[in-house]
């Protein structure tokens, strides 16, 4: 099975991960799992100031912040993890990956937050539900 998590390196995420750690059936030798986070795109007049090669390592950077601590968690559980970093909107780098991937389950954190506060800001998960079509399990 292949289970594709979406990290974000807050607290949902952890909470999420201490889920994946508590539960045998999340966490076993026949699953391949595979991290990915999302960073936002640098705006273009930002982009251009700074240059191609800043703004790459840049993202590779805070990719890192955020991967690294979920790889070793991973490890410390025994188990070994592929990571992913993408560039974009969240829930359509992590939808349009799962599909492409093919994915058989997404795994995420979420806020639980209000459908009010849905509506005004959006949500990733709520992006992901409604664009992918693999399975999601939300962790909140």
């Amino acid at each position: 099975m292949k289970i594709l998590l979406a990290v974000d390196g807050s607290p949902y995420t952890q909470k999420m991960l201490t889920y994946l750690a508590t539960h045998d059936a999340t966490l076993g030798d026949s699953m391949k799992y595979t991290a990915i986070t999302v960073c936002p795109e640098v705006p273009p007049r930002a982009r251009a100031a700074l240059g191609k090669t800043t703004v790459d390592q840049y993202y590779a950077e805070e990719g890192q912040k955020i991967l690294d601590p979920v790889v070793k968690f991973l490890d410390k559980h025994g188990v070994k993890a592929d990571t992913e970093l993408k560039v974009g909107h969240a829930g359509d780098a992590i939808a349009k990956f799962a599909e492409e991937g093919q994915f058989d389950l997404i795994i995420m954190g979420t806020q639980g937050v209000s459908a009010l506060s849905k509506l005004v800001m959006g949500s990733v998960s709520t992006k992901v539900l409604a664009q992918c079509s693999v399975p999601v399990l939300l962790i909140r």
